[in-house]
């Protein structure tokens, strides 16, 4: 009778075996995922200088979608989609609770991949603002969202070398995308690189949102909330979760949201420009779009080594010394590359910034969410992550547009370099405002643990 019992009995201890060794690629899955993600829809953005050129030399020829369309016009498109990438972060983190982050990845890449092919279809400006800036928003915030939410949690020693090793798929995007446009617009037109573009985004976006999935303890919590919030279905799709009133009325939260608002408005103001600024230097088309690749470049490297460096020494502490060198970066390097009396001292200038820039600047994106979990606990992680990116999305709507104002006020020819003098200042100043901002925030941690010690101790006596 015990002896047809032992094939039954093997096949679950395979069972079970496979499941244990799926579960320690878990992990693994969940990073190498998130990095496509980021590599593909964040790279893509990032590469939006490239249209904007190409964008802009259309507007001065007849018959196109943008003749007669101002700079700043065009800049709404890259700058939209920017923004939306993290405007939208309260609901998308609230619907990777509610549904799962396989769901929203999913529904975003179909979300992404229309949205371009539609902007291939695009006959007016209004509807590249339309397509290519709002919709590609949306989905980029469906599918970037998940990741920087759901990654933090698996890890706790080396959060900040997993999110710099996810986050450094923007710069790889940012290199490869750039130079893949360029190819395929001089073969194929503009319109088939959008539509090209749409299916490899579709493709890459799908297959890795397959393997987003939360870790088990973060599914028993939020089954935890589900269970005890009485709301629940599809009217539930636009409730977002609220920062604790506990939590929000912190210093620290207020530091470390003045400090997000500060450093994305002045963040993607040169990632936009490096193409535009290095043409002033009598750069040509294709070799100005390498400044972005160059810039990019530095940041996909130095992310890793950043975010290895920030587990040792402390995320806030690296945090606030990348901060304070990007705004060194900004005033004693592009700001005189700007005033710069000789081409060539321009040209050095600039070069050394678009590679500090990338290396220094960047470690705020990837360090961002790391420190969230550090500051404000795993509890609160999803809902003040979720606020702080809106509040990241809602900066840049401001800063880029400000800064394209600022330099097509400036009574300097086109092709003259201290068109860019004000805006250079103008993201030096943010930059250097959110250095104090993450000071403070640093400082209210430190206080925020004595506070905690000194209550223990009382607890104890």
């Amino acid at each position: 009778m015990d002896q047809p019992r032992e094939p039954m009995i093997l096949a679950s201890d395979n069972r079970q075996a496979q499941n244990s060794r799926w579960e320690q690629l878990q992990p693994a899955l969940v990073v190498t995922s998130s990095t496509v993600l980021v590599f593909t829809v964040c790279g893509i953005n990032f590469a939006f200088g490239v249209w904007q050129e190409l964008y802009e030399s259309m507007s001065k020829t007849p018959n196109t979608p943008f003749t007669g369309a101002t700079p700043a016009q065009i800049d709404l498109i890259g700058t939209l989609a920017i923004a939306l990438m993290t405007a939208g972060a309260p609901f998308t983190t609230a619907w990777t609770k509610q549904y799962s982050p396989r769901a929203v990845v999913c529904s975003g890449s179909i979300i992404y991949a229309i949205a371009l092919i539609l902007a291939s279809f695009s006959q007016s400006l209004w509807q590249f603002i339309l397509t290519q800036g709002v919709l590609v928003g949306v989905g980029t915030c469906m599918t970037y969202m998940p990741p920087v939410t759901v990654a933090p949690t698996w890890f706790s020693q080396n959060r900040g070398l997993v999110m710099g090793i996810i986050m450094s798929g923007t710069g790889a995007g940012g290199v490869a995308w750039p130079l893949a446009f360029r190819s395929l617009i001089e073969r194929v037109g503009f319109r088939n690189t959008l539509r090209i573009t749409a299916c490899i985004a579709f493709a890459l976006n799908l297959t890795a949102g397959m393997f987003m999935r939360w870790p088990a303890s973060q599914i028993a919590r939020i089954q935890a909330e589900k269970t005890a919030s009485s709301r629940s279905g599809p009217r539930n799709l636009f409730l977002i979760p609220v920062v604790d009133w506990r939590v929000a009325r912190t210093r620290q939260f207020v530091a470390h949201a003045l400090g997000a608002a500060l450093q994305s408005a002045a963040y993607y103001t040169p990632v936009f420009f490096f193409s535009a600024f290095a043409r002033t230097l009598g750069y040509s088309t294709t070799s100005s779009a390498n400044f972005i690749a160059i810039s990019n470049g530095a940041n996909a490297l130095s992310r890793v080594a950043i975010g290895y460096f920030a587990d040792r020494m402390g995320r806030l502490n690296v945090l606030l010394a990348t901060t304070f060198i990007a705004a060194v970066a900004v005033l004693a390097l592009w700001l005189p590359a700007t005033l710069a009396a000789s081409q060539s001292t321009a040209s050095t200038l600039f070069i050394v910034f678009s590679i500090s820039y990338g290396i220094f600047a960047s470690a705020y994106v990837s360090l961002f969410p790391a420190s969230l979990v550090e500051l404000f606990g795993v509890q609160h992680f999803v809902s003040v992550n979720g606020a702080l990116y809106m509040i990241r999305g809602l900066a840049t709507l401001l800063g880029t547009p400000i800064a394209g104002v600022l330099i097509r006020s400036n009574q300097a020819q086109s092709a003259n370099p201290k068109r860019y003098t004000n805006t250079s200042i103008m993201v030096g100043i943010l930059m250097a405002a959110a250095t104090f901002a993450v000071l403070w925030t640093r400082f209210e941690a430190v206080f925020s643990m004595e506070r905690s010690q000194i209550q223990r101790r009382k607890w104890i006596i």
